[in-house]
């Protein structure tokens, strides 16, 4: 076995690398060359490349896919852009527009991953020959008794293990992520050592095809019509105000609601329906419980009604929360949680952890209040 666990020697073994132009897959791909892999860089084109060119701050844009081609070609090694526009438009971009018009809050960095990425990108390492396919995410990759595990990154400030919940096991089968056990640091030393043009660029903070985070923006633009006023009310239906569209809210949002009170008042939930923003105090954004769909267990799933500890994330960094999780069939799960917790918004995932393994995870369909009946 060689050092990513595969057969045979590093120099027979090629490895397709998904080279964003950002330092950390850049060093991905040259810590792999340093160790005499056969690497293969792709880049993925994901929108108009012209109106990208220059966008700082945002993964996958025209500057990016240049900055990409100039590592692959400083390490030595072969580089592709493929262009995944259409299939993109379709999986993410469409479906993070949708969502927010039904009220939810989508995480579109976990749709491009779990299918532009962890699904078609694969297909293409497959048909190039590819025995692994490497990203530079800060996650860990274990063989355990049942098959691949995926664990929490090592530098627990850098961990991205919540973005890949949806990912199954025949896919890390083939995945491999060389700075599991490296801290950001070390990255940058790496880029710097070999010389690679990204090794001070900043991280992407923006989804790629949201500029300085304006997401009703591009949601209006992509829906032109869909969005439609509404009224606010609190929790007994008492209308409060008005509202130029649900898509402007999240739940748990307290400023720009426009609703002066004797207390603050915070988005509790969005209907979506009724064209209504439903406000309330700090008191009831709390939860006890929720319902998940499109669960996806990474590895064997428990048998259906049996509760299952565990701890959850609800947020990329918020910490775990201890839970257990119910399977429902069907591809739906019960998460209870130990405390309440505060804004849990329909859309956003609900990931599972056993210590630092990845149980798998689902999106958010329902909540239920604290001391409350369910709510959606």
């Amino acid at each position: 076995m060689n050092s990513l666990d595969l057969p045979g020697a590093p120099g027979a073994t090629r490895v397709v690398v998904a080279m964003s132009g950002g330092v950390d897959s850049s060093v991905a791909a040259g810590l792999l060359v340093e160790q005499g892999y056969d690497v293969v860089g792709i880049t993925l084109q994901l929108y108009d490349h012209g109106s990208a060119v220059g966008k700082a701050g945002s993964c996958c844009a025209g500057a990016d896919i240049h900055d990409a081609r100039r590592v692959a070609e400083h390490l030595g090694i072969p580089h592709y852009v493929l262009d995944y526009e259409s299939r993109f438009r379709a999986a993410v971009m469409d479906d993070f527009a949708d969502s927010y018009l039904a009220g939810q809050t989508p995480i579109p960095c976990v749709r491009c991953n779990q299918t532009v990425k962890f699904a078609d990108l694969l297909g293409t390492a497959r048909d190039l020959g590819a025995a692994a396919m490497a990203t530079g995410h800060y996650v860990r990759r274990s063989q355990g008794p049942q098959g691949a595990e995926l664990r929490r990154g090592a530098e627990t400030g850098r961990d991205q293990s919540y973005f890949l919940f949806a990912t199954t096991g025949e896919q890390l089968d083939l995945l491999r992520f060389p700075l599991g056990e490296v801290t950001k640091d070390a990255v940058r030393d790496h880029a710097r050592r070999m010389g690679l043009v990204v090794s001070d660029k900043p991280d992407s903070q923006d989804i790629c095809f949201v500029p300085q985070g304006r997401y009703a923006e591009i949601v209006a633009k992509m829906r032109p019509g869909a969005v439609q006023p509404g009224e606010i009310v609190d929790l007994a239906g008492n209308v409060l105000g008005r509202h130029e569209g649900i898509i402007h809210y999240t739940v748990g949002q307290r400023r720009g609601i426009g609703i002066a009170g004797e207390e603050p008042l915070f988005v509790v939930r969005l209907e979506p329906g009724t064209r209504r923003v439903v406000v309330g105090p700090r008191g009831a954004l709390g939860s006890s419980s929720l319902t998940m769909r499109e669960v996806n267990w990474i590895g064997p799933a428990p048998d259906t009604g049996r509760a299952l500890p565990c701890a959850v994330k609800l947020r990329s960094a918020q910490p775990p929360i201890r839970a257990t999780a119910t399977s429902l069939g069907e591809g739906r799960a019960r998460v209870d949680l130990a405390t309440p917790a505060e804004a849990i918004a329909p859309g956003q995932a609900c990931v599972m952890y056993d210590g630092d393994r990845v149980l798998g995870g689902g999106w958010i369909e329902r909540r239920t209040a604290a001391g409350a009946a369910e709510a959606a």
